[in-house]
């Protein structure tokens, strides 16, 4: 079953949907990854990180769908995110990875939603909340084990370790993040993992959570009791360089505007960045970095980013720009292209990897910025 997605979106949107690109989603892929991982990590539990819009995909349908294939716990940015869940995925846990500032206390109650506390500070601030409004909904408690970023010190952790005995912190999850997962030689898993381990023995009978998406595929030292892939479940590669095992969620197809010829000698684009080295016809096709696909993707004639155009990849030329990209379609039979047919940026043999390594970049970010003005519509909902 297909059908377009049906959330609040501007008002001029609707026109650019009409005669812009399209953001096919296939739900039924996203459901096949989170299986796969939770197979992968059994006998731990598989949860799914849903924050950024469900990476970009729709949080609400993602969400729903995620919940209904059996996924209980879900983790989200920010509150504003967890109330999208909730409305979703109405018993669910859910978890807020930025914590809780004061003025989002107050919602996390409201929603049932457990923030993860980063410091020691804002654990004192959430034991007074919690002990005014005498709410026992649970916190996890993030340790930072290598990545520099949240977390409490693995001291901290360790000195507050003794004291849950005597007060009750109403902590739920322990957890940290991996800093070099997807490098899986890289020696600070080890030592992340290592740790971690650790502070995990100080803490008996609270449930860990240590692998992202990559994690998982570090192997069992790294599961824990919780994993929190995102990426992977939106067909992103969690193990580079190796095959994917994930399967492709995401197509993206835009319309060509137009078909020119081009004369040996002439320019391409803004900047003139792109020369033809032989007569060549290029097709003009309504998508560009608005859309999502990075201005960094812009052909220069070396084999950088491209699309498929009737069944055959062809070449970005010159700049990628706000509404539209160029392509090389000279090595096409004559007529085997033509106005209004459909050139697809994303799917068939182009994964969200290679449209990103085309810009320098990773699917991460592909994946948030695709498809804002697109008509977006999911498969197998």
């Amino acid at each position: 079953m297909v059908f377009a997605e049906q959330l609040p979106e501007p008002e001029n949107a609707a026109a650019g949907r009409e005669g812009g690109g399209m953001l096919t989603v296939d739900l039924d892929a996203v459901e096949v990854n989170w299986h796969a991982l939770a197979h992968q990590i059994v006998p731990a539990e598989c949860g799914a990180v849903v924050k950024a819009n469900a990476y970009g995909l729709g949080l609400e349908a993602v969400t729903a769908r995620l919940a209904a294939a059996g996924c209980n716990t879900f983790f989200v940015a920010d509150t504003t995110e967890a109330r999208r869940v909730r409305g979703s995925a109405h018993h669910a846990t859910i978890y807020v990875l930025n914590g809780v500032l004061p003025a989002d206390a107050a919602a996390c109650v409201e929603l049932n939603a457990r923030p993860v506390i980063n410091s020691m500070a804002e654990l004192a601030e959430w034991d007074a909340f919690t002990a005014a409004q005498n709410w026992h909904g649970g916190a996890a408690l993030h340790v930072d084990t290598g990545m520099n970023r949240l977390g409490m010190s693995a001291a901290e952790a360790a000195a507050l370790a003794p004291r849950l005995e005597t007060e009750n912190h109403g902590i739920t999850l322990l957890m940290s993040h991996l800093a070099c997962a997807e490098l899986a030689d890289h020696p600070l898993n080890g030592s992340q993992i290592t740790l971690f381990r650790e502070l995990r023995l100080l803490y008996q009978g609270v449930p860990a959570s240590l692998a992202n998406s990559s994690g998982i595929f570090l192997g069992a030292a790294a599961h824990f009791d919780l994993a929190r892939p995102g990426a992977a479940l939106y067909g992103i590669n969690p193990t580079p360089g190796q095959r994917n095992p994930m399967r492709c969620v995401v197509e993206m197809t835009g319309r060509v505007l137009q078909l020119r010829s081009v004369e040996q000698g002439d320019t391409v684009g803004y900047g003139a960045t792109w020369t033809a080295q032989r007569p060549s016809r290029i097709a003009v096709v309504a998508l560009g970095y608005a859309d999502g696909v990075l201005r960094a993707a812009s052909g220069s004639g070396r084999g950088h980013g491209g699309a498929i155009i009737a069944g055959k990849r062809c070449p970005f030329v010159g700049r990628i720009s706000m509404d539209l990209v160029t392509i090389d379609v000279t090595d096409l039979a004559e007529g085997a292209v033509r106005r209004n047919d459909s050139a697809t940026l994303i799917g068939e043999e182009i994964t969200i990897d290679d449209i990103a390594a085309s810009a320098g970049t990773i699917g991460y970010e592909i994946l948030t910025r695709l498809g804002q003005r697109c008509r977006r519509v999911y498969r197998g909902a």
